[in-house]
């Protein structure tokens, strides 16, 4: 069987996943502290840093592009009618997300106002040109889902999170991105891709009293974050 191993708030690590539950792929999944990597990890991953995929012959596979390109390539496509030059352009598509899952973790761990905008132009750009090219389909290409979805799908189930939680949409202004979003989290991918407590996590992390997310929650709803967090709003 597949093993994915992993840190449970990771973008990188839920296009992996989200991935393989799309394909109903079997897998499982350990977590690691990225604080305290244990030895065998390192042994594995050049640069450190999750998600690994260890195949079923024992090849341990790291960068997140270079391992849902090979899940891919080894299993039943998503969409095996794909011409070539459609398949190079969902590729492009795709590294526009992944390139822009740091910035969008940067920005949400912003301390003050100031240095949330300046972070957020970059992933606002990417979130300008995708809205320019999704047309009325409900997911990327056709009805049914693609690569492009797959590596997209991190940085909106985020941006629905913060929405719910802090009241701050990073999709205002792209109504063609927020029914997009919509139909991806409709699937259940998201939910499926990460652990259980993955809302709480992200909260805890990115909604604090550090944050100016978390400031702003509280100042929009005055409602503590553990209250949130018991209520299941996020």
């Amino acid at each position: 069987m597949l093993k994915v191993i992993s840190f449970n708030i990771c973008p990188f690590v839920q296009r992996v996943t989200a991935l393989l539950e799309a394909k109903r792929i079997a897998y499982e999944i350990e977590y690691i502290s990225l604080k305290d990597k244990p030895q065998w990890f390192l042994n594995i991953s050049p640069h450190g840093q999750v998600p690994v995929l260890v195949t079923e012959s024992g090849e341990a596979l790291f960068e997140s592009d270079a391992i849902v390109e090979y899940l891919e390539e080894a299993y039943p496509a998503l969409d095996s009618t794909m011409t070539n030059e459609r398949r190079a352009i969902n590729r492009a598509w795709s590294y526009l997300a992944s390139k822009n899952y740091l910035v969008q973790c940067s920005a949400q761990r912003s301390p003050n106002e100031k240095s949330f905008e300046e972070r957020s132009v970059k992933l606002n750009r990417a979130f300008a040109a995708i809205e320019n090219v999704l047309g009325k389909t409900l997911f990327f290409n056709t009805n049914t889902l693609s690569m492009v979805d797959i590596a997209w799908l991190p940085l909106l189930h985020r941006a629905s999170i913060v929405e719910q939680c802090a009241g701050y949409d990073f999709l205002l202004g792209y109504p063609k991105i927020k029914r997009w979003q919509e139909q991806l989290l409709a699937s259940g991918l998201a939910t499926k891709a990460v652990p259980d407590n993955f809302a709480q996590a992200f909260v805890a992390f990115y909604l604090s009293d550090e944050t100016f997310l978390g400031k702003k929650y509280d100042i929009c709803t005055g409602m503590a974050l553990d209250t949130c967090k018991a209520s299941g709003c996020c």
